[in-house]
């Protein structure tokens, strides 16, 4: 019985082995087109600017205006995003250097950068403060909105 097992997990293994090969060589064919249309160098990688919001000194706020920055905030998520320029976003868990989010803009300077997490609300009214770093990251990451897209459901009737 155990030469049996034995041979089954050899014969999975095998299997398994073969077909990571055969999809690894199917990912590997370069499209030309796909990398220009991404930004992607020759390497299928491009600039980006990676922006960490942290805790800023706009604190307190009533909850109204709290809810009207927010708001503000996640419209100026989406508009970016449907502009193309901003590729990741999202809020960071409970730390103690009190990063609360983060942006990928698909620009290629800091002073790009700035100037588009500038129209953000909450930043605006001092909710949050930023740091900016150049990253040079996958050319693939400018496809995330776009499936984002697919994966989100439609919001509920009214």
């Amino acid at each position: 019985m155990q030469r049996v097992i034995l041979f089954l997990g050899l014969v999975l293994a095998a299997m398994v082995a073969g077909h990571a090969g055969a999809s690894t060589a199917a990912e590997a064919v370069h499209d030309p087109q796909l990398a220009q249309r991404l930004g992607a160098d020759e390497r299928g990688m491009r600039p980006y600017v990676l922006a960490i919001l942290k805790t800023g000194p706009a604190t307190g706020l009533a909850p109204e205006e709290s809810r009207r920055l927010f708001e503000g905030h996640f419209a100026n998520i989406q508009r970016l995003s449907d502009q193309g320029v901003l590729v990741i976003a999202g809020p960071l868990g409970t730390n103690p250097r009190q990063y609360r989010g983060l942006f990928i803009l698909a620009v290629a300077t800091q002073d790009e950068a700035e100037r588009l997490v500038a129209t953000d609300p909450a930043v605006a009214a001092g909710v949050f403060v930023v740091e900016y770093y150049p990253w040079y990251g996958s050319a693939a990451l400018m496809e995330a909105p776009a499936i984002h897209r697919r994966l989100q459901p439609p919001p509920p009737a009214q």
